[in-house]
This record gives structure tokens, C-alpha cells and sequence, in this order.
């Protein structure tokens, strides 16, 4: 039997048994909360299977810090921060950079506009593994994405979360080759819970507001637990926090509102010279002046966006057998959310001499017009998601575990554009011969204020694309020890997986046909299939001798074998010396590979609009010796040619001849808790990271950089397939930014723990600080080229890659009361497409600073208040911004925001 063949086989056969799997879970669960429960002794093995699997290892062990290193955050410590969602908790953590998931903050979002990720490393949200009690889970987006949606998993049913973050392909299969995310459910929940939260920022606005219900028992037999979670969170205008784009007009060093995009209200267009104008009400125009005619559009847009969503949520296991136990997981989640955009902009409409609204007596070229009359656009979306895993786990003999298991999830979206311009009607407004006749306006766009209401109906379009995701697998596993080694007992486990991972996205009619919407974007639907097996072992090698406390071996194994790309294999070594009572030393070495996604193999191209920066803008102003100014003037650009707004329309999508990507990975670390201080611990581990035929979309600001800073435009950037420019304005009318294998991404750094428990007096006290130096990250487009340097590096479109992140927090305790302070530092940076001397270009440290004090009432009620931001830190100009004069993927805009949260508990 082919691989191909047991893929089709297993999946059937799983189906089948999932059905009947869920039939028999209601039909225990029912008799776990309807009748009396009876008593039954299940021994002492109903204890080890209970005990917690370490994420990066499917062997049972005690020691949390063996399998390499990691974060751990348990149900406590989460409360602490007053976080109640896990994109913002995990977004804290040193060891995230680089552009993910902002749902409520960030526009620029890969997998559609209010989805909520996390990037380990900066290497890219694909990189990063997702899993909930060890498996997998569902993409969550706009459809055809390839990453997990975080909104669809509430603090609320979560024990804790551990966060490894090394490389894990050989435990998990594809994608954990910057590290692992894993979401450990609650199981010993028994009573009932209710919980509310509410805030709000300093200006009073962007109200939070959190309702939760958590019902549970937990009996001899099994345990089961509903959780019912609702959270609104409202928008914060941006405007208040940014009137205004800001630059140094005056050379000053002093910040000062520009005068805003070129898109203006009334028009910008060029004649046949070159000469620029702008059209005003009526038939006036005039010469075009950014300062006087340019178009501000901070006031549409929101520095905080809202989102809104319900998850409800049931886990349960019921002991069929003393050895043998039947479990389910259900969690089904709707979001909604939206993002306000500027009002349409019309681009590159050809007027001739003759036309009746052309008042130049020339031929004319509309270059950029906005739709203000029509006021702004807006993006919604509303998302569904639903995870369902069921199956079998129990003992066999004195020490051997197993567990199968089937996993059915699927993702549906809807994401909407409201108030667009459908350009086949805009065309059939400005034909003279069309216009007038049969209900068709005809349209005057040459002035502000010139658009009727009448021609607004007959234009505007509310576009709607629709995608899925869906996973479906089937797993299994089983652990214990082979047999009984002079230093301890020979470790094993070994399992299969059976996965397809699907996506789809249809877009809207209009746009799927190119006709009515100015460009044209390709359906995508497409299915990835695999087969793996994996092996690990555990052989502890020495133990009990001088300079060697215990020394073991981790060694893991798995063969993958994708219906696309063929078979893969994948190993990872661990060593795991423990010196003496106070010093352990750890190091692993392993490899990682990623497939390409759904989207990066199957989605058509398309285009977008991208912030986008242009080093040919100004040119003229730099040194004659500059390779800018060199390359710019070769290539023909006006000498007065600025760059008005940083908006350009790229060409982005996915490849069918990508390839996957394979990594390899090493960390180094050593533990020391000294015995003369009690409850220190202090971690360091060094880690080391290359990415070979690293998947990519290589933004358009990298392109047009890596081009133009290249010797005689040399590099292959500058060729036309990836950017052309408009003879007569000089504006890059074209740019691609498509899925390639672009070459290697090496990366290298060191994090460091202190953690220390101790009491002072009657205060218990808890102080935990984590950093992370990114020492050094480069991206090689391909052989011979110079690397592209992020470490060090902010800005748009990618996010923020400082040499130094760090957190700390100190929780105190004393009685009824508790408190918690918790600092967070963002390290200094160097803007990727910033001048030298310029304001923004160099961004100092950011510090944010968050408390919260707690009061226990009784044994039943809990209260938290809490302020965010309590000194109410601005965020850093930087200049190749991406929406509100800063890099919104590193640095908060909200501002300050207080928080009150009460807790009810019936036991």
C-alpha cells in the first residue's frame, strides 16, 4: 500500500470513527453530569495519565527544563499581567519581533485585516507552530491563510502555555522551525466561574469589555468543562493621537504635520510638460502644491480597531475502563471586526483636449483623485472557526501510554470592502458618448467637491470575498520506557500523523473578472497532504559521579511525506547535563523544514495598496557620490521628483514552483540555581538559527532599496519584472512582490531568565525578568548578494527587529491582597529606510509600563484593577511609518488605559 493510498484509507476510516468517537463522548458525558457518580478505584495509573507531556518531547518527565528552552506562563501569571487575550500576551514576550498579528491595532495584517498571531523570533508567523494539548490547529483568517487565529482561544480554558522556542520539526513535522506555541488546556476545573472586565484608554475610548462564564466537574470517572466567553473590544480614532503624518520639513529636527497625500480632493494631474496641477471647485485649477492641496487622512483611521467575538468551548475525558479513557475538545469561535480606510482614490484617467470637463485645454492625466465626496471606505470581516478532536488514551502494563486521536477543524470568512469604486461604472460615466442616457451620469472628477450623490449610486460597490480553511488529521502515540538502564530507565515514543491541511478563497465577482474593479484577483483553492512517523528517545547515559549529577541523551526522528513535495527527514539531539544540584547545562541540534502554504503555492496574483518607500523621492538633495543619486538620475527620474504618500500599488501572490524551505538550528544554555540564594534561577541560552530556500514576499521597500544602492543598478531588483516607473511623474506605476525561495535567513542571539521567589516579612515575592539580544539576522536574496541586515532593525512593512527586548515583573502577595508590576522594553533601533541624521531614522528605547493591584473579598469574589501604559509612553516617530507616524507592529498607539476585573466563583 502506497503512502498516498493509506493518506486516503485513514482519512475515511477516521471520519467513521470520529462520528461514532463524538456519539459515545455526549453519552459519557451525559452520564458523568446526569448520575450519581459511583466510586471507582482506577490505581495509581490513573495518575500517569494525568501527568503533563513537555512541549518538544512526547516522553513523560519531570524536569520542565530538559527538552531546550522555554517560556511558561501558568493561569496565575497570565491573571497577573490583567491581559485577557493572547495575541497581546504573547506579543509582550522578548523573544517575538517582526510583523505579526495586531487585531486591534495594526492594518497591514498577513491572513486578512482583525486576525491575531505570533511571530517567535521575527522569522515569520508560518514559522511558528500553533498547537492546543499538543495537536494541531486549524489556520484562521480571511481563507487560504497559514497561520493560527489566536482570537479563537480565551485565557479562561487555558492551565498554562508553554512556549518552546527551538526549532521542533522532528516532534511536530512542518513549520516549528522557530519554535513551538502550546496552548495547555484546564482539566481539573470543578464549580462554576464567572468573570467580567472592564476598561478603557485615558481618552475614553477604545472600551474593553469582557464576559465569562466556566462550568466544570471533576470526579473519579472523568471531568468535563463548558466555557462560554464574550469580548468586545471598541475603536480608538487615531486622530487624537496623531492629527497628522509628521515629518522634519524644516531640517530642524522639530516635527511638523505634512501637508498629507497627493491624492487629493480635488485632483492631481500632469500635462503633456510635466508640469503638475490641481484641480480645484468648478473649472479652476492650479499649479499642484502638496503643501497647499494635500490630503490628510489620519482622521479616518482608528489607532486601535474594534473587534468583537464569542468562543464557546467544552473539554471532557470519561474512564471507559480503568485503563482506557475516552476524550473530546470542542471550541467553536465568531469574530467580527472592521478598520475604517481613507476615502477611494482614483488613479492614471486619461482626459483628451475635447473632453467637456477638462477646463486645461490640453490632454491631461488624472493622476491621483480622492473620492471625499463619498467619504471613507470600510473593511469588515466576520470570521468562524470550529476545532473538534475526539478519541481514545489509556495503559498498557506497568508503564506504557498511548493515545489516538482524529482532529477535524475548519475556518469560513467573510471580508467585505465597503464604498470601493466599481471602475467599469466610472468608465461609462466619463464616455460622453454613454453618459446621460439610460439612467448613466455623467461624472466630473477635475474639481473638488464636483462628484454628485447621483453618480455615487451609480458607482459605488460593496465588494465581498469569502475563504476557508480546513484541517483534518489523525494521530497517534505512545510512550514509556524500554527497559531499566544502571542510570535510569530507556525512554521511548514513537507515533504517526496523517494530515490534510485545505484553503479557499473566492473573491468577489467584479474583482475575480478584473472588469469592474480596476484589477483582478485570481480564486484560490488548494490541498496539502501528508504522512509522517517519528521516533524519540531518552538514554540516560551516566549519573551519580563526580562532575556529573545525570547526563542524558534526547534523540528524535520523523519521516514526512507530502503528496507535493516528496519525503523529508528530520532529526533533533539534545544533551542534558546536570552538573551538580546548582548548574545544568543543555544544548540540542536539530532540523526543521516548512512546506510552502496554501496561499504561497496556489493564490494568483493580485494587487494591493502597500506602504511603500521610494529612496528616489528628493534624490537630487543627496551627495553626487551616492549610489541614490547615481541610479536615480540613470534611470531617468524628474530632479524634482518627491514621493507624495507612501502608498504603492504592488503586485503580491503566491508560486507554484516554490519549493520547502529546510532549516537547521542549535541551542546552547545553562541553568544555575546556587544554593546560597533560594528560589534563584537564572537562565542563558544561546541559539543559533539558518534558513536554506527561505520562502519570502520580499516587500516592495526592500526591492527598491536593494536596486537603486546597487552599483550601475546591478541587482537583479532593478530589472522590469519588479518595478517600473511613470516616464512623465516618476512614480513607480508597478511593483511585484510575490512568493519566492529567495535564499538564506540566518539568525543568531541569546536570551537570559532570572527568576526569584522569595518572602519578605509577610510579603511573598515573585520578580521574573526575560531578555532577548538578537545579535545578528540577515536575509540573502541569493548567492553573491549582499544581505539585507535586520537586526537592529524598524520600520515598515515588517516590523521592528531591536537588538534588545526585555520584560520583567515583580508580584507581591500579602493576605487578601496582591500586586503585580510589569515593565516592558522595547530596544533601541535604526529605521531600515531612514537617512542618516534624520529625526525617526534612530528610535530610542521605549519603556511601557503596567500594574495591577488585586483584592481577595472572600473565598468566591476576586478583584483586579489595573493600568496599562501608566505613564502614558508615546510611540517613537519613525519614519518609514506604517500608520500613525510609527512602526504599529512594535510600539503601542492606544496610550494609557485603566481596566477593573471581578471574578465570582462557586466551588
Amino acid at each position: 500500500m502506497t503512502l498516498k493510498t493509506f493518506t486516503t484509507a485513514a482519512i475515511t476510516l477516521s471520519y467513521r470513527a470520529g462520528l461514532r468517537c463524538a456519539m459515545a463522548l455526549c453519552i459519557g458525558s451525559a452520564l458523568l453530569t446526569t448520575q450519581p457518580v459511583v466510586a471507582q478505584p482506577l490505581g495509581d495509573d490513573s495518575r500517569k495519565m494525568a501527568e503533563v507531556i513537555v512541549t518538544g518531547s512526547r516522553i513523560k518527565r519531570d524536569d520542565l527544563s530538559g527538552v531546550g528552552p522555554m517560556t511558561i506562563y501558568t493561569a496565575e501569571q497570565i491573571e497577573a499581567t490583567g491581559l485577557t487575550n493572547f495575541e497581546l500576551l504573547l506579543n509582550r514576550l522578548p523573544e517575538t519581533a517582526g510583523f505579526a498579528g495586531n487585531s486591534n491595532a495594526a492594518y497591514w495584517v498577513p491572513g486578512g485585516w482583525g486576525t491575531a498571531q505570533v511571530n517567535l523570533r521575527g522569522l515569520g508567523v508560518g514559522r511558528t507552530l500553533v498547537l492546543i494539548n499538543g495537536r494541531r490547529v486549524v489556520f484562521g483568517g480571511s481563507g487560504a491563510n497559514n497561520s493560527v487565529d489566536l482570537n479563537m482561544i480565551p485565557t479562561s480554558i487555558v492551565s498554562r502555555v508553554e512556549i518552546l522556542k527551538d526549532g521542533a520539526s522532528a516532534i511536530y513535522g512542518a513549520d516549528a522551525v522557530a519554535g513551538v506555541v502550546n496552548f495547555i488546556t484546564r482539566d481539573d476545573f470543578d464549580g462554576l466561574q464567572f468573570e467580567s472586565k472592564l476598561g478603557t484608554s485615558s481618552k475614553g475610548d477604545g472600551e474593553e469589555t469582557l464576559l465569562g462564564l466556566t462550568w466544570g466537574l471533576n470526579r473519579e470517572r472523568g471531568s468535563t468543562m463548558f466555557d462560554i466567553s464574550y469580548q468586545n473590544n471598541r475603536a480608538a480614532p487615531l486622530e487624537p493621537r496623531a492629527p497628522c503624518s509628521l515629518a522634519d520639513l524644516s531640517g530642524t529636527g522639530q516635527l511638523e504635520c505634512t501637508p498629507g497625500s497627493s491624492s487629493t480632493a480635488g485632483g492631481r494631474g500632469i500635462l503633456p510638460d510635466g508640469s503638475q496641477i490641481n484641480f480645484l471647485g468648478g473649472d479652476a485649477f492650479e499649479p499642484f502644491d502638496i503643501q497647499v492641496h494635500g490630503f490628510n487622512a489620519n482622521p479616518f483611521f482608528n489607532a486601535w480597531n474594534p473587534v468583537e467575538r464569542l468562543t464557546l468551548s467544552t473539554f471532557g475525558d470519561y474512564a471507559i475502563t480503568p485503563n482506557v479513557s475516552l476524550f473530546a475538545e470542542a471550541i467553536y469561535n465568531w469574530r467580527t471586526s472592521n478598520q475604517p480606510g481613507s476615502p477611494a482614490t482614483l488613479r492614471d484617467i486619461s482626459f483628451d483636449t475635447a473632453h467637456p470637463t477638462n477646463p486645461t485645454g490640453e490632454d491631461v492625466v488624472l493622476l491621483r483623485r480622492r473620492t471625499a465626496e463619498f467619504g471613507a471606505r470600510k473593511f469588515e470581516q466576520e470570521v468562524k472557526t470550529f476545532r473538534f478532536v475526539t478519541g481514545f488514551k489509556g495503559i498498557v502494563g506497568d508503564n506504557w501510554n498511548y493515545d489516538v486521536a482524529i482532529n477535524l477543524g475548519r475556518n469560513s470568512a467573510s471580508d467585505a470592502l465597503l464604498n470601493n469604486i466599481n471602475t467599469d461604472r466610472l468608465a461609462q460615466t466619463l464616455d460622453i458618448g454613454v453618459c446621460g442616457k439610460s439612467g448613466v451620469p455623467c461624472a466630473d472628477l477635475l474639481g473638488e467637491g464636483d462628484l454628485t450623490q447621483e453618480v455615487g449610486d451609480f458607482i459605488l460597490i460593496n465588494q465581498r470575498e469569502t475563504g476557508t480553511n480546513e484541517q483534518f488529521s489523525v494521530t497517534g502515540n505512545v510512550s514509556g520506557s524500554l527497559s531499566d538502564m544502571p542510570h535510569g530507565a530507556l525512554g521511548f515514543a514513537a507515533g504517526f500523523e496523517v494530515r490534510r491541511d485545505k484553503g479557499t478563497l473566492e473573491p468577489d465577482a467584479l474583482l475575480a473578472s478584473g472588469a469592474a474593479l480596476g484589477n483582478v484577483q485570481d480564486a484560490i483553492s488548494g490541498a496539502i497532504r501528508a504522512s509522517e512517523a517519528f521516533a524519540e528517545i531518552n538514554v540516560p547515559l551516566l549519573a551519580g559521579i563526580r562532575g556529573i549529577q545525570r547526563l542524558d541523551v534526547d534523540v528524535a526522528l520523523r519521516y514526512s511525506d507530502y503528496d507535493l513535495f516528496g519525503g523529508s527527514t528530520n532529526y533533533k539531539a539534545g544533551l542534558n547535563w546536570q552538573v551538580n544540584d546548582a548548574l545544568k547545562l543543555r544544548g540540542t541540534y536539530s532540523t526543521a523544514f516548512r512546506v510552502p502554504s496554501v496561499p504561497e503555492l496556489f493564490s494568483g496574483v493580485r494587487e494591493a495598496q502597500l506602504p511603500t518607500v521610494d529612496p528616489c523621492s528628493d534624490w537630487v538633495t543627496r551627495a553626487a557620490s551616492d549610489p541614490i543619486f547615481q541610479n536615480c538620475q540613470a534611470a531617468g527620474v524628474r530632479e524634482s521628483f518627491t514621493q507624495f504618500g507612501n502608498i504603492v500599488i504592488t503586485d503580491i501572490g503566491g508560486n507554484a514552483a516554490l519549493e520547502p524551505e529546510d532549516a537547521t538550528t542549535y541551542t546552547l544554555g545553562v541553568v544555575y540555581e546556587p544554593s546560597i540564594i533560594e528560589g534563584l534561577s537564572v537562565t542563558l541560552d544561546w541559539f543559533d538559527i539558518d534558513i536554506e530556500d527561505a520562502i519570502n514576499q520580499t516587500t516592495g521597500s526592500t526591492k527598491l532599496a536593494f536596486c537603486y544602492e546597487s552599483i550601475n543598478l546591478s541587482h537583479p531588483f532593478c530589472g522590469g519584472i519588479h518595478h517600473t516607473r511613470d516616464p512623465l511623474s516618476g512614480d513607480v506605476n508597478f511593483l511585484s512582490a510575490q512568493s519566492a525561495n529567495t535564499g538564506n535567513e540566518t539568525m543568531s542571539g541569546l536570551d537570559v531568565g532570572v527568576f526569584y521567589d522569595f518572602n519578605f516579612r509577610d510579603v511573598s515575592n515573585s520578580l521574573v525578568f526575560r531578555a532577548s539580544y538578537l545579535a545578528d539576522y540577515e536575509i540573502t536574496s541569493f548567492d553573491g548578494d549582499e544581505p539585507f541586515v535586520l537586526a537592529g532593525g524598524v520600520g515598515c512593512c515588517i516590523g521592528g527587529f531591536p537588538e534588545w527586548k526585555a520584560n520583567g515583573q515583580w508580584n507581591i502577595a500579602r493576605g487578601k491582597w496582591s500586586g503585580s508590576w510589569n515593565v516592558q522594553m522595547v530596544g533601541s533601533a535604526t529605521d531600515f529606510n531612514g537617512k542618516p541624521g534624520e529625526i525617526g531614522t534612530n528610535i530610542a528605547p521605549i519603556f511601557y509600563h503596567n500594574v495591577q493591584a488585586g483584592y481577595q473579598f472572600s473565598d468566591s469574589l476576586l478583584l483586579h484593577f489595573g493600568v496599562d501604559n501608566l505613564f502614558d509612553q508615546d510611540a517613537p516617530f519613525v519614519r518609514s511609518a506604517s500608520d500613525g507616524n510609527t512602526d504599529t507592529f512594535t510600539y503601542q498607539l492606544l496610550g494609557r488605559a485603566v481596566y477593573a476585573n471581578v471574578r465570582l466563583s462557586v466551588l
